[in-house]
């Protein structure tokens, strides 16, 4: 596990965070600490944050939506970007099921992230009606079965900061085997599933080819040959997710939403459909590596569509922590 903290001590005294700012929480005076997020909201202040998540954790679910209502004044509702160690509508999401959520006067914007990160942690969504995005609010099968459900969302603490599990590709060398891979071939431009891909993360690199999985691989791996296998896109899905999820200003629910943008632009389709994004999973085949510079943080993944003849690499290390 990896421990994101939130801001350092002398900062935290500011606008009431440390001592007196949990000392509020613990006393229940949440809309004390709630006018403080708003004057350090409105200040443009990053300690807004922290102040925010005592209240997004703490408070009343009817209280903690107030962090997104305007009768706050100009520039104090929080948005979908503020965060401490991740973003206030998760920490809110994390905090209250699905009915209660849905019943307060929340931005549509946070309603639907919240309705998402409650179907990562294993809530029922009734119907699993799609969303305005057509992304479906009950995951598939193929989201579902390769992680644990209390590795998926951040773990938030009371007091600021929160746990975050490591979903690295390959997520484990288990299995894996010396690989020969082809001589790099031409690289694809202007694909605009590569661009998706590459928008996952400012760490790793993207690349597109006609021609197989290995062929991908080829073009970012450090040599010729490498250890690495087959795996069922399942298995990659959560490192995906991880992947698109790891700013503290992003959610594991943007990580979601982000893969099925992915799946939708690899298939040509306009928008996430729920028969496409089947068919397609399906059909992927998908390959994974190690490299020797692997450190904290790594994923090595191809995926090649047999149907379009195309296949992408992504790729990138770093041991800075997510």
């Amino acid at each position: 596990m990896i421990v994101e903290n939130g801001p350092g001590p002398a900062r935290r005294l500011r606008y009431g965070w440390g001592p007196s700012g949990r000392r509020l929480a613990e006393q229940g005076r949440w809309d004390e600490l709630l006018q403080r997020f708003r004057l350090a909201r409105a200040l443009g202040d990053p300690l807004s944050g922290p102040l925010g998540h005592l209240v997004a954790y703490g408070a009343p679910a009817a209280l903690a939506a107030r962090l997104f209502d305007p009768d706050g004044g100009p520039g104090a509702p929080a948005t979908t970007a503020d965060h401490d160690a991740g973003p206030l509508w998760e920490v809110l999401a994390t905090r209250h099921p699905r009915p209660v959520l849905d019943a307060l006067p929340l931005p549509p914007a946070i309603h639907r992230l919240a309705a998402h990160t409650r179907a990562l942690l294993g809530e029922d969504p009734g119907d699993g009606a799609p969303d305005g995005g057509g992304v479906p609010y009950r995951l598939h099968p193929w989201e579902d079965g390769g992680w644990e459900r209390d590795t998926r969302v951040r773990e938030y603490l009371p007091g600021g900061g929160a746990r975050r599990a490591l979903h690295l590709a390959p997520p484990t060398r288990e299995g894996l085997a010396d690989l020969e891979l082809p001589n790099p071939g031409t690289r694809l431009t202007g694909i605009a599933a590569t661009r998706t891909l590459a928008a996952l993360s400012d760490w790793t690199t993207a690349v597109c080819v006609r021609g197989r999985a290995a062929d991908a691989v080829a073009q970012l791996a450090a040599g010729p040959e490498v250890t690495g296998g087959h795996l069922p896109f399942a298995a990659l899905y959560p490192a995906l997710v991880h992947l698109a999820s790891a700013r503290p200003d992003r959610g594991a629910a943007q990580g979601r939403l982000a893969v099925w943008q992915l799946l939708a632009a690899i298939d040509g389709t306009p928008a996430p459909d729920r028969a496409a994004a089947d068919a397609l999973v399906a059909r992927l085949r998908c390959l994974t590596w190690t490299e020797p510079a692997d450190d904290l943080r790594h994923l090595h993944l191809a995926l090649e569509d047999p149907a379009t003849g195309l296949a992408w690499a992504l790729s990138g290390t770093t041991p800075e922590p997510a």
